[in-house]
Order: structure tokens, then C-alpha cells, then sequence
């Protein structure tokens, strides 16, 4: 039987230090010096994916290759995952390519709703995404953020409604958020940090900066 890990454990496995567990998965970013050796490292994930009878998500671009790694079994990320992430990187080591932790993110859009089910259904139509459990939706294509529902207890109407979730490396939130009061935002709070922060940008419009770590 597949067995799930913890985002801890995941990072504390031998081989996997290319890896970061962001929102659901652990992604990794290897910098390619072309397409076409791109495409090679494409080719040699799918085998193998195929041997491990185990497949990722890969996003190919002109100078970069995206991994995702999870297992749906469990829905988690697994020892599957820790297993083809070891793999993976020293066919990356092979053929020359670094990896880029900045470069890992998964973005959420999380909406605060009274009636969520209602809301849900609309956004549900308009994206045409599917249900992920009763309060999410994910494109099922994998390619756009995934929308979160956040239950209100009463309406509230002197704060946006609607904010965006970044979630990035847990070694890399420090400087993404930084970076963002730097370029004009404010931090809201940081009492849940390592978990989130809360940021605001000019005109009050809200992201949080999250990672994985105190959520276990």
C-alpha cells in the first residue's frame, strides 16, 4: 500500500534537496541551457514515469522544466513521489541542469462567501473547473490557480472579499515577502507566519505568502 509523507519528511529524505512541497505537491524548477535539451529531459521524466508506473505533471518551456509531483491515491504527496523525485534529479544532474527553488509556486485564489455553495456553482460555470472536495475547484486541465471557498460567519463589506494565495518554498517566503512590501505593499500580519503572511498592496487589495510548515 502507498504510504503518504509529511511535507518534513519529504524534506528530510536523502536526495530529494532539488524539491519543494508547495500547496498540494513537491515541484521543482531545472534550468535548461535550450528547448531542445528540454525536451530530452522531457523525454527521460516519461520513462521513467512509465517504469514507476507514476506520472507527474511537467510544464516544458524555452529555458525551463517545471515537475509536480502527487499521488492522487492518496491524495497526498507519497513515497512514490519521494522515490521518482530522486530519480528525476539525478537525470537533471546528468545532463547538466540546475534547479531554481524561486522558481516554485502554486497560486490559489481563495474567495470568503457566506453561502459557498452558491458561489461555488457560479465560479464553478464561468471557469468551467470541477469540484475538489466541498469547498475548492481545480482546473482540470491543471494549468490555472485553484479556487478556495472560506466559510463567513457574517457579511463583511469594509474588506475585499476576494484575495490570492501564494504558495511558495518554505526557505524561499522571507524574501518573496520582502520583496513585495519593498515594491510598494505592507504586511498585514505575520502572527500565522512560517504559515502565511498577510500582505496588502497600495490600495488594500490582499495576498497571503504561504508554505507548508506549522500545518501538519
Amino acid at each position: 500500500m502507498v504510504q503518504p509523507v509529511t511535507p518534513q519528511q519529504f524534506h528530510e529524505a536523502v536526495g530529494v534537496e532539488d524539491w519543494r512541497v508547495v500547496g498540494t505537491g513537491a515541484s521543482a524548477c531545472f534550468l535548461t541551457d535550450s528547448f531542445e535539451r528540454g525536451v530530452t529531459f522531457v523525454n527521460e521524466i516519461a520513462k521513467h514515469a512509465q517504469s514507476q508506473n507514476h506520472h507527474p505533471d511537467v510544464d516544458l518551456r524555452y529555458s525551463s522544466v517545471t515537475v509536480r509531483l502527487f499521488t492522487h491515491e492518496v491524495n497526498a504527496v507519497s513515497e512514490r513521489d519521494v522515490e521518482l523525485a530522486r530519480t528525476i534529479s539525478l537525470t537533471a544532474r546528468s545532463l547538466g541542469f540546475i534547479a531554481d527553488p524561486s522558481r516554485v509556486e502554486e497560486v490559489q485564489v481563495t474567495i470568503d462567501a457566506m453561502d459557498i455553495a452558491t458561489v461555488r456553482a457560479f465560479w464553478r460555470a464561468v471557469l468551467n473547473y470541477r469540484d475538489e472536495g466541498s469547498d475548492e475547484l481545480r482546473d482540470p486541465e491543471g494549468r490555472g490557480p485553484s479556487f478556495w471557498f472560506q466559510q463567513m460567519d457574517v457579511p463583511r463589506t469594509q474588506r475585499n472579499r476576494v484575495h490570492v494565495d501564494v504558495n511558495v518554498a518554505h526557505d524561499e517566503a522571507t524574501a518573496r515577502v520582502t520583496s513585495a512590501i519593498a515594491a510598494g505593499g505592507r504586511l498585514v500580519t505575520d502572527d500565522f507566519a512560517p504559515s502565511w503572511w498577510v500582505l496588502a498592496d497600495p490600495e488594500g487589495n490582499e495576498a497571503c505568502v504561504a508554505t507548508w510548515m506549522r500545518r501538519e
